[in-house]
């Protein structure tokens, strides 16, 4: 706000946010074009929100980065990174599809390697401008998603793990003095890669709420349930909350905040 020269009050320090949109992530789709959930449109129509309302002016706005390979090595397989890398090449072509059938609910394109590499760069970014000091906060609109992606798996429309890869990067770099990382996951799936991830880490606060269903809804199995908690040293630095029906409203989710997901944070005082 400007200085309220009429009262003699101080300037307040506008908070500076970061804005990331690049439009060469929607290059990833089905092969065809086929109608899939989490197709290119997910982005621009947020994108194009932010826009009609001015919030872009409002931020610093930044292009997307490729990520490097040695900081998605932090937390996916060379086999992985191997196979993201090459599947949207020449000679891919004729296999892509038969590559794809091997994963749970995984599309390939000419644009994903692209995509996958800008959307996990971006993420990585502006968390290190927040980190720095650069910004106060950011918001990265990316895909392909990253949260269910494994170790040595893409999943569930996932192709890297863009949080897991942000938050294992700010944790190496020693000089950026961030020690304890809070990952809050509101998607309606459990975020089954990124727990895993930091299943032992006491530096990671990994909490999730999500649509459970008994372990039917997915991506299936026990992974979501409130009983995983960590092991060794990350025993109780993970957190499910899972909803057991598709009922569940804003009521519902602002309890958890309210009781559960904000006095743990308080008390595990994250830098990020």
């Amino acid at each position: 706000f400007p200085p309220d020269h009429i009262n003699g009050t101080e300037p307040v320090e506008r908070r500076r946010v970061g804005l990331v949109y690049d439009e060469r992530m929607c290059k990833h789709s089905t092969p065809r074009g086929e109608p899939h959930p989490e197709n290119p449109d997910r982005i621009r129509a947020i994108w194009n929100k932010l826009t009609s309302a001015g919030i872009h002016q409002r931020c610093m706005v930044f292009d997307a980065k490729e990520v490097e390979d040695k900081y998605i090595a932090a937390v996916h397989t060379n086999n992985h990174i191997n196979l993201i890398k090459t599947i949207s090449s020449k000679k891919m072509g004729s296999k892509r599809n038969r590559v794809a059938a091997r994963y749970n609910s995984i599309h390939f394109n000419e644009g994903s390697s692209e995509s996958a590499y800008l959307a996990a760069g971006s993420v990585l970014e502006v968390a290190e401008k927040v980190a720095k000091g650069e910004l106060n906060s950011a918001f990265a609109i990316v895909r392909p998603p990253g949260h269910h992606a494994e170790e040595n798996e893409p999943m569930g429309f996932c192709l890297f793990n863009n949080v897991a890869i942000a938050t294992s990067f700010l944790l190496n770099q020693k000089e950026l003095g961030v020690n304890k990382i809070l990952i809050v996951d509101w998607d309606v799936h459990h975020g089954n890669g990124t727990q895993k991830m930091f299943w032992k880490d006491s530096r990671v606060l990994f909490f999730s709420v999500h649509r459970h269903e008994y372990g039917s809804f997915y991506p299936t199995g026990d992974d979501g349930s409130h009983i995983m908690i960590g092991e060794g040293p990350g025993a109780g630095y993970n957190i499910n909350v899972p909803w057991e029906n598709g009922q569940c409203g804003d009521a519902d989710y602002i309890a958890v905040w309210d009781h559960i997901l904000i006095p743990v944070a308080r008390e595990f005082n994250p830098d990020i």
